[in-house]
């Protein structure tokens, strides 16, 4: 935890600076895109220098990976650990006022799901939020009257009651189209608004549900990265007594990654949701 609370800090810093940008900057497309393809917004690009200039005054961070970069970056040759961030998640939502994120995933000395020791997210919206996962245990801060308070921790129920489904729907497969109309038979709300971030934390919040983003025909390895995306909220659901699998229904945790930028399809979720996609998806 000693070498972890300083990470933490900086990412409170990182937070309030990306919040004021996006409260005072404009939203314009930057000339740039990123390595998956996207044009960059100058608030990605001035969010990843905030996390960037950050980091780089800890010495215990070795390296970073940033979505917004093409390789990693040494920043301290003797440092111990690895973060790898999406600097503003969602951030085509930014125009139209809805909520978007940052995504943290702190690894020990290696890119390797395997040696994720803590996640963290930032929540942009009407209010400024993180949920930090580690020591077994998730929490939640709101950010009132200049500091980050923390509020309660986050434990999923066995069942929830919302469905968030990601991609393009006439992209599915036939299994996939099954699985979210046996959800919506059963009662469950759609909320999905485009966002990682806002979708995956208020089935946290809400107590359980699924969010899914599948190998499609247009993205059959998926869209989300493993390193900034996948692997941070797959810690973060399974540390709140939650599952997150691929489309073959493999622990994500024990996914191999050879590139910064690689993806994969992804379902976190509870466990009973999670069960539901393992027999209607990977069967």
């Amino acid at each position: 935890m000693s070498s972890l609370e300083p990470i933490f800090e900086a990412i409170k810093t990182s937070a309030f600076r990306i919040h004021e940008a996006i409260t005072n900057e404009d939203t314009d497309y930057s000339a740039q895109s990123n390595q998956s393809g996207d044009v960059q917004l100058k608030l990605d690009i001035t969010s990843d220098l905030i996390i960037a200039e950050e980091f780089s005054k800890l010495p215990v961070i070795k390296e970073i990976a940033s979505e917004e970069k093409e390789e990693t970056e040494v920043l301290n040759p003797d440092g111990e650990l690895l973060i790898a961030y999406d600097p503003l998640d969602g951030s085509s939502l930014i125009d139209v006022n809805l909520s978007v994120g940052s995504i943290f995933g702190i690894y020990n000395g290696e890119w390797s799901a395997q040696k994720m020791v803590a996640a963290v997210y930032i929540v942009y919206g009407p209010r400024l939020e993180m949920v930090t996962a580690y020591h077994n245990n998730v929490r939640h801060y709101i950010f009132r009257h200049g500091r980050f308070k923390e509020m309660e921790q986050i434990k999923l129920k066995e069942k929830g009651k919302l469905n968030a489904p990601g991609s393009t729907q006439n992209c599915w497969s036939s299994k996939h189209k099954s699985l979210i109309e046996s959800l919506f038979d059963e009662g469950y709300r759609l909320r999905y608004s485009g966002g990682m971030v806002p979708d995956l934390h208020q089935i946290l919040l809400k107590g359980g549900g699924l969010f899914s983003y599948p190998a499609t025909s247009d993205r059959p390895d998926g869209k989300l990265r493993k390193l900034f995306e996948v692997f941070p909220f797959a810690f973060i659901y399974e540390v709140a007594g939650g599952e997150a699998i691929d489309g073959d229904g493999k622990r994500l945790l024990e996914l191999p990654c050879s590139n910064p930028h690689e993806s994969a399809p992804c379902y976190f979720g509870s466990k009973y949701e999670i069960a539901k996609v393992k027999d209607v998806c990977c069967s």
